[in-house]
């Protein structure tokens, strides 16, 4: 079998990484090329390189086509299992199949293979009665060893985190429980762009019209099902956005080739639709038929159509490298699925010098910002990078910046940093944000409910508040800011915390004492500027140019100790049902 394509230099970088792992690991691992990279000729060329059986999965027969006849420019032969294109060979050396078809028919394979590859493996839900699941599990019955390797573009899903637990570049993701345990290759966007790998995008300011899609809380992420009604409505609260949205497109695609418009429901796309030159639209939603559907997709990527109207179905799995106009008309929480709608129209093609970006619902993401990992906590987040103050690691969390650009805060928990042991990697014990275990005062993540160094139970924040609340000897504070005083007669720091009735309660610090000064350090210096300082103090004089920066905790609560009120809780970063002062409606 000879090779008779030419990889890229980042291609060839894939497979490298690849055979590097499988040559060490059998631990499942995932490939991360944007949109456009290629794909399809580094499966064909691990396939081509396998020295047993391959199989190839994928979730729509598009991409099974897709990557079939990439194989096939290697000059060898390879199976189609898939029963979207009315082929089910199941004995060749490599097989690409769907999903659907080859979980059907397991029986059908009974020869152990070597290496399973799954593009678009975003998508793979290992539930135990999964489809990938109970695929994989009969080819390791087959053999133990079966090496697994996932392709994406977008390893993230807003619903269930990331896809993958470690990075080659040495950090970690909240994932701790994965299929895929490293990500061993990964090439960014803005690479293929800066190369002339991919079409450039223009993001056009589209200031003429926009929706507001900021009151829905159902999910947006593509994945799941927005509720349509929900979209409906506030799409029709302004009946004439539609209309000079799509006036708009019309006028900027004017001189355009190809023009792709994501729609947010099946009425919203017919919307547009009737806006547009009927005899140069199509329309493609869930509900359109697959043989209609091809008909509508081969007259746009042969241009006899030039507009393509659609609803959550061309995302991916989708190559049409004439497209220069996206027009982005539905909401998402994602920039996952942001980068995958933009990608579809940033593959190379003659006569296309650029791309064109029309987002009409102030998603506000930069196609190249990398993903955070949650869901953004507030409109005006944006990506901020935090070093780690005890490994250097150069965090990505969500957060906050001024108008010259500095941080003012972020939302990070904990180090993404991977630390190099003896025998292994771990993540960095750092944390920006925690609850401390109240038996042996180590740090845990502010919603575990049991402590990972000593495993007792944690106390619950909202059953200390609904404890509290519910004895008379106890007092709770939402607290609204707080007053710090020193005294440095006594070499003490006296802290009052207010509420926004005018309450207060109050605690003294006295800083010749090792453990009322470790208990300040333990609940303040380690939460100035989110924990992205290692602060701990020794001296009031050191305490007092920080003091505009201390942390106001969002509950106090205090007991009832003779004439006095002794504050025993502090609660710092509460996510929870009760009310905080900041949150007054």
């Amino acid at each position: 079998m000879s090779q008779t394509f030419q990889l890229r230099d980042y291609q060839t970088q894939a497979v490298n990484a690849c055979l590097e792992h499988f040559r060490n690991h059998n631990t499942p691992a995932v490939v991360v090329l944007p949109t456009g990279a290629g794909k399809s000729l580094v499966i064909a060329e691990l396939s081509r390189l396998a020295k047993g059986r391959v199989i190839c999965l994928a979730h729509v027969k598009e991409l099974v086509e897709q990557n079939h006849a990439k194989f096939l420019a290697t000059g060898a032969s390879a199976g189609i299992f898939s029963a979207g294109l009315k082929q089910k060979n199941s004995t060749e050396k490599t097989t690409f199949a769907s999903i659907q078809s080859i979980c059907a028919n397991l029986a059908d394979f009974n020869e152990p293979v070597s290496l399973i590859i799954i593009d678009e493996c975003h998508r793979v839900g290992m539930e135990d009665s999964g489809q990938y699941n109970k695929t994989i599990e009969h080819f390791r019955a087959l053999n133990p060893t079966v090496k697994i390797l996932g392709l994406t573009a977008t390893p993230y899903r807003l619903g269930s985190g990331w896809i993958y637990q470690n990075h080659y570049h040495g950090y970690t993701r909240d994932c701790p429980d994965g299929f895929f345990k490293k990500c061993i290759f990964e090439l960014p966007l803005q690479h293929m762009v800066k190369n002339g790998y991919l079409t450039p995008p223009i993001h056009y300011d589209a200031a003429i019209a926009h929706y507001d899609f900021s009151l829905l809380t159902e999910s947006l992420d593509g994945e799941q099902n927005t509720d349509d009604i929900a979209l409906n409505e506030l799409i029709h609260k302004h009946p004439r956005v539609t209309q000079a949205v799509t006036e708009q497109i019309l006028q900027l695609s004017e001189d355009r080739q190809g023009v792709m418009i994501f729609a947010a429901t099946i009425d919203h796309a017919k919307e547009i639709a009737s806006y547009l030159p009927a005899d140069k639209t199509a329309l493609v939603t869930g509900k359109t038929k697959l043989r209609q559907r091809d008909s509508l997709i081969a007259a746009f990527k042969a241009k006899d159509i030039k507009y393509l109207v659609n609803v959550s179905v061309l995302t991916t799995g989708f190559d049409a490298p004439h497209v220069d106009v996206i027009a982005i008309l539905r909401p998402t929480q994602s920039i996952s699925l942001f980068q995958q709608i933009v990608g579809r129209g940033l593959r190379l093609s003659p006569g296309k010098k650029d791309c064109l970006i029309l987002d009409y619902t102030n998603n506000g993401y930069n196609i190249f910002q990398p993903e955070i990992g949650e869901k953004r906590p507030a409109q005006d987040a944006v990506a901020v990078q935090i070093h780690c103050p005890v490994c250097d690691f150069a965090n990505i969390f969500w957060g906050r910046k001024d108008a010259e650009g500095n941080v003012l805060e972020h939302f990070g928990r904990r180090c993404h940093g991977l630390i190099e042991t003896e025998n292994t990697e771990e993540q960095c014990r750092y944390r920006f944000r925690f609850k401390r275990c109240p038996h042996c005062n180590e740090e845990n993540d502010i919603a575990a409910r049991q402590c990972q160094h000593c495993a007792e139970k944690l106390i619950d924040p909202d059953d200390l508040l609904r404890s509290a609340l519910n004895l008379k000897d106890n007092k709770v504070l939402r607290c609204s800011g707080m007053t710090p005083e020193i005294n440095t007669k006594d070499k003490s720091l006296k802290i009052t915390y207010h509420d926004e009735d005018g309450l207060t309660l109050s605690e003294t610090f006295r800083f010749q004492y090792k453990k009322s000064r470790q208990v300040f350090n333990d609940l303040f210096a380690r939460r100035i500027a989110n924990g992205s300082q290692a602060i701990a103090f020794d001296t009031l004089e050191e305490v007092e140019r920080f003091l505009p920066y201390l942390p106001t905790p969002d509950f106090v609560i205090a007991k009832k100790q003779k004439q006095h009120w002794q504050v025993t809780e502090r609660l710092f970063d509460y996510q929870g049902p009760y009310r905080k002062a900041n949150e007054l409606g």
